[in-house]
């Protein structure tokens, strides 16, 4: 299957979701937030620890439903950034599976990658 990639994702919500199949994410970086903004709940997509420049054959992720997409704008203290706001997303999510890239693909300036699903033995994060 197709799908495109939420990138370095923290090993602590990775195993979160391991745990429990429902979990809501916060996503921050504006690779990630490009991704969700293209998404729609009811689509699937892969999340990894990997950066995306790291993605290649063989790397191991999560396959995720998308159940809800909030868009939000949070308040940056002007000594942290040059900027005044940046865009969130909350992401709530429903494992799916467990995967392993086959093929990598960029699109824009989203990574797309074919994944093969896993069983859960066959899974080594980390």
């Amino acid at each position: 299957m197709e799908l495109l990639v939420l990138a370095g994702i923290a090993r602590k919500a990775l195993d979160q979701i391991l745990r429990n199949p429902y979990r809501t994410i916060e996503v921050r970086s504006a690779r990630n937030v490009i991704v969700i903004q293209n998404l729609k709940p009811g689509e699937r997509l892969f999340l990894t620890y990997e950066t995306p420049q790291d993605i290649t054959h063989g790397t191991e992720g999560v396959i995720a439903e998308i159940l809800r997409i909030e868009r939000m704008e949070q308040r940056i203290p002007w000594e942290e950034s040059d900027e005044r706001e940046q865009t969130v997303c909350r992401v709530q999510l429903r494992l799916k599976g467990l995967g392993k890239v086959i093929e990598v693909s960029k699109e824009e300036n989203m990574v797309k990658v074919k994944v093969r699903e896993m069983l859960p033995h066959e899974m080594a994060m980390g």
